[in-house]
């Protein structure tokens, strides 16, 4: 260090200075450690886990609703065909998912993240990890799924959905299966990209072909499956 940067405060110093001993877990350098920890807590749980499909969904959906009973079967149906059920460990449909996933005799994972007013992994959540960081979890979902099933959701559904469309889209992963389950709740915004950001040039066409649409558990099981073997 030269100049104006010398007058930093020692390393060692700020270490041992017990006049303020938690402020330094909030710098940047001790969040990096952070961080590091979350990708190798999560490599290590995961690595193993074999075929998997992650399944997203609102965690506002009620116990009774439709979209529920739809999370229910697909998480059963996934556990039936062999597939590992990765969701964010969440209540409302991940919670729907990880039931299925139980009540078929399947592997059951919950990813969760600290926020506010949701308090810890659901029930049904057999393997789980708890994140800080969105962009850690993110990773896992994709890293070790073979593909994603969607169901009517918020901002966070929307998140996980567009980030797996621009992943595919720039190459950044192959056979990657997206499929969405709800016509009605979905096409509006299809026909919105259509019919917006692909006249404006934002999009290609052939972008929408990321995705298929189908109404019911078993179409959006075979097609993530299909999805699967014509890029295998």
């Amino acid at each position: 260090m030269r100049r104006e940067q010398t007058d930093q405060d020692l390393a060692d110093r700020a270490l041992l200075n017990s006049h303020d001993s938690a402020n330094f877990t909030h710098t940047d350098p001790w969040r990096v450690l952070r961080i590091q920890s979350e990708f190798v807590e999560g490599f290590g749980t995961l690595s193993e886990l074999g075929p998997a499909i992650s399944v997203f969904g609102s965690a506002r959906t009620l116990r009774d609703s439709e979209y529920y009973r739809l999370g229910e079967e697909v998480g059963g149906l996934l556990a039936q065909a062999g597939y590992a059920v990765i969701t964010g460990g969440g209540p409302g449909t991940m919670e729907a998912a990880n039931k299925g996933a139980v009540e078929a005799s399947g592997t059951s994972v919950g990813l969760g993240i600290e926020l506010p007013f949701e308090s810890g992994l659901n029930e049904w959540v057999d393997l789980g990890i708890n994140f800080r960081y969105f962009f850690a979890r993110k990773t896992m979902f994709v890293k070790y799924a073979r593909g994603f099933i969607v169901l009517p959701g918020g901002l966070g559904t929307l998140d996980e959905l567009f980030e797996a469309m621009t992943l595919v889209q720039t190459g950044k992963v192959t056979s990657f299966p997206i499929v969405l389950i709800g016509r009605d709740f979905w096409k509006p915004l299809i026909d919105w990209m259509r019919t917006t950001q692909v006249p404006s040039g934002m999009i290609a066409e052939a972008d929408l072909d990321l995705l298929q649409i189908v109404d019911d558990a078993a179409s959006a099981v075979a097609a993530v499956m299909e999805g699967r073997a014509g890029r295998d």
